[in-house]
């Protein structure tokens, strides 16, 4: 195990129902490498799927990586697949593993709040793993509908509001902007 860069890590949370949550993150862990920290980002619920951080990632390796976890297909409020849960359930012991491992200074935890708000990790086991953080270790947590124990227990939450956006005016998914 290395010692950390960190002398204190805090717990920050991105949600809210505009764009820019993982982009948020993905800042920060551009700027948590380009200062010598070593990141992790697990992304939940975005299995299989092509997105230009994951390219990225394997130019700034060793200091970041990526993993992704769940199936391509979207998770279905009140139509939830029991591998949904299956599989959000081994990412979160990963990823808490990853977090108690010490080997990191920054941990992403992307899309946990939406697998919280969707009944696929329970609440409690979000706040033990917030107890448990090691001292030096940076928790970031994003995605839509924080629940409100966790959001109380973080050190900063950052709400992303839709004002305008352009999928709305038809404007589909573009490579590079959006994956």
């Amino acid at each position: 195990m290395r010692t950390a860069k960190l002398t204190k890590g805090l717990v920050q949370i991105y949600t809210g129902n505009g764009k820019g949550k993982t982009t948020a993150s993905l800042g920060l862990a551009f700027r948590a490498v380009g200062n010598g920290l070593h990141v992790h980002i697990m992304q939940f619920m975005k299995g299989q799927t092509v997105y230009g951080e994951l390219e990225a990632a394997k130019a700034l390796a060793p200091l970041l990586s990526i993993e992704q976890v769940g199936r391509k297909d979207f998770v279905i409020p009140g139509k939830i697949d029991p591998i949904d849960v299956e599989m959000a359930q081994a990412a979160f012991a990963r990823g808490k593993a990853l977090v108690l491992s010490g080997d990191y200074d920054l941990v992403i935890l992307d899309e946990l709040n939406c697998a919280v708000d969707l009944g696929l990790i329970p609440v409690a086991d979000v706040k033990e793993l917030i107890a448990l953080k090691p001292l030096t270790t940076e928790l970031v947590l994003t995605g839509r509908g924080a629940h409100p124990e966790i959001i109380a227990l973080a050190d900063l939450v950052t709400e992303m509001r839709e004002v305008k956006h352009y999928y709305n005016a038809g404007q589909p998914a573009r490579v590079g902007i959006e994956s």
